[in-house]
């Protein structure tokens, strides 16, 4: 069972409030990186090439994050523009099942409350899976709509769940409907 860290969401909100741009891209890229690696997990769990429609597969996985640079836009510190970019692995039973990346990009600011958006490709063995969401950020939890993709994925939709965000435990839910 998946649980989320009480002091998780803490730490977020109050890096949040004192406006602490390094903590705050850490944070979107440990979401983002999270979100990207969702699909990498189905390399393991699908059991055959063409999935029944209607199907839904749950994969869990834990997060290897691996690279990340921060784009830093207009005035000093968070504003609308900013962008991290990031990519990483999946694990699954300790071993890659696949890697992923993705940007998430502020597109909306009201004092130190950030929003952004993050846009993920998961490059799998048998397909690619895509998702995207808004993230308010300092929340203990994330969910984020599967998109799509391509191969056994191209009709793909659902959602994922992640938590312990930004920290070595963090880990991951989808559920991909086929």
């Amino acid at each position: 069972m998946i649980t989320s860290s009480p002091g998780t969401a803490g730490a977020h909100r109050g890096e949040r409030r004192n406006g602490n741009p390094r903590a705050t891209r850490i944070k979107l890229f440990a979401i983002s990186l999270a979100a990207a690696v969702v699909g990498v997990c189905a390399v393991g769990s699908a059991d055959a090439d063409t999935p029944e429609r209607g199907r839904v597969e749950v994969l869990e996985l834990k997060i290897q994050n691996e690279q990340q640079a921060a784009t830093d836009l207009g005035p000093a510190g968070p504003s609308l523009g900013d962008m991290d970019v990031y990519s990483g692995s999946a694990i699954k039973d300790g071993r890659r099942v696949g890697r992923g990346g993705g940007s998430c990009q502020v597109i909306h600011v009201n004092g130190k409350e950030l929003t952004t958006q993050c846009l993920i490709t998961i490059e799998l063995e048998r397909g690619s899976l895509t998702m995207q969401s808004l993230w308010g950020g300092g929340k203990g939890s994330l969910d984020m709509a599967i998109t799509g993709g391509t191969g056994i994925y191209r009709n793909a939709r659902g959602t994922a769940r992640y938590w312990d965000i930004a920290t070595p435990n963090e880990r991951l839910r989808a559920e991909i409907l086929h």
